[in-house]
């Protein structure tokens, strides 16, 4: 019998970013998507000069509803499900019980008894089959919303004063980061997050997936005036490799827990049991051997992935992922290191050529564009 070949699935904006120019490429999870629209600088500058448009319907969706829906979802992340108020969202990892990470993710509360959890795209069948099976038993039901679900993002200076001119009943002034609230756009009902990895002012949108070609239409139609332009998964990594924003299967993995990637400020270890707390415990007593940090390089040329990163002819880590910082003017990357060698100017080897540790973002290191 010949090998069957599964057929890539394709976002509800797929015929429409095709016709802008989209090269597509899988993406994880099942999926197709936009990996750039042919050149990878512009759509960086543009998002962060002046407002850009990404396709993320390939994040998995997860919709949680039921009694015990908080008590599940609280038991699988890190940070605080209880203490979210509906209306708010929170980044999270999901740890295995040794304290990997499985996924790092974003959590909605919609109601009392009602969450949306939206993963990363690599890991969309991983963290819905992990949901589903610690939801047995329980009083709490797990449905995958990712078909039904179109997810456009748009980042940039700009979004807020073109979202406003498409929803006039939803005030986005007073919206703040990590909340969301409900409005009409062209017609369609959409959930409008206040959030993005680009380091951008932005919003996510949640639109019906039979509705989405609307949005999309609709986005472009007032978004001339803007500047708005698509992007794709290519400038969504170099805008955050700007930002220090680990990736998933990137940067991280089941290998690491959040301490060695620094983002062990959202584990909430006073709400009481989840997943990995005993041995994510253990490891804030011993530390994490290792950190994750930002290098600026010499060279013109990023460094491939597991490039050894040196110092006095001894490997202390390696290169996790590099690119051109367009932004920055400069080649930059990300790396695990050694500990003790994870300090702000620190000079290492890569490629033979000298590069210097970054532990604050290379680009609005204080964050004052995410609160513009």
């Amino acid at each position: 019998m010949p090998e069957t070949v599964m057929t890539l699935r394709r976002t509800p904006f797929h015929a429409l970013a095709s016709a802008m120019g989209a090269q597509m490429g899988p993406v994880g999870g099942g999926f197709l998507n936009v990996h750039s629209y042919g050149d990878v600088r512009a759509e960086h500058l543009n998002t962060r000069a002046k407002v850009g448009v990404q396709d993320l319907s390939t994040m998995g969706k997860i919709d949680i509803k039921g009694p015990e829906a908080e008590a599940l979802v609280d038991h699988l992340i890190v940070n605080d499900a209880a203490a979210m108020r509906p209306g708010q969202a929170r980044y999270a990892s999901v740890c295995a019980p040794d304290g990997g990470i499985m996924d790092d993710l974003t959590v909605f509360r919609l109601a009392a008894e009602h969450f949306l959890v939206v993963s990363g795209s690599r890991n969309r069948l991983k963290m819905r089959d992990w949901f589903t099976q610690h939801a047995m038993g329980r009083r709490a039901y797990v449905t995958d919303q990712t078909a039904a679900v179109a997810f456009p993002t748009i980042q940039g200076p700009n979004a807020r004063a073109l979202l406003q001119t498409l929803i006039e009943d939803a005030n986005l002034t007073t919206l703040k980061r990590w909340t969301f609230t409900h409005g009409i756009l062209d017609g369609t009902r959409v959930m409008i997050s206040r959030t993005g990895v680009t380091g951008e002012l932005g919003f996510e949108l949640f639109v019906p997936a039979d509705e989405a070609a609307g949005v999309w239409n609709a986005l472009f139609a007032a978004g001339s005036a803007f500047g708005l332009k698509p992007y794709g998964v290519k400038a969504m990594f170099t805008l955050g490799l700007e930002k220090l924003y680990p990736a998933h299967g990137i940067d991280m993995d089941e290998t690491n827990t959040p301490f060695h990637v620094g983002t062990d400020a959202f584990i909430k270890f006073d709400k009481g049991d989840f997943i990995g707390r005993d041995a994510l415990l253990r490891l804030r007593e011993t530390g994490a051997p290792t950190a994750w940090v930002g290098l600026k390089l010499a060279g013109e040329t990023p460094a491939p992935d597991l490039t050894p990163v040196l110092l006095d002819g001894r490997q202390i880590g390696h290169i996790t992922y590099s690119d051109h910082g367009h932004s920055v003017g400069a080649v930059l990357a990300s790396a695990h290191i050694d500990r003790e060698f994870a300090v702000e100017g620190q000079m290492v080897t890569v490629l033979d050529q000298p590069a210097t540790v970054a532990r604050r973002a290379f680009f609005d290191p204080e964050g004052l564009r995410l609160h513009s």
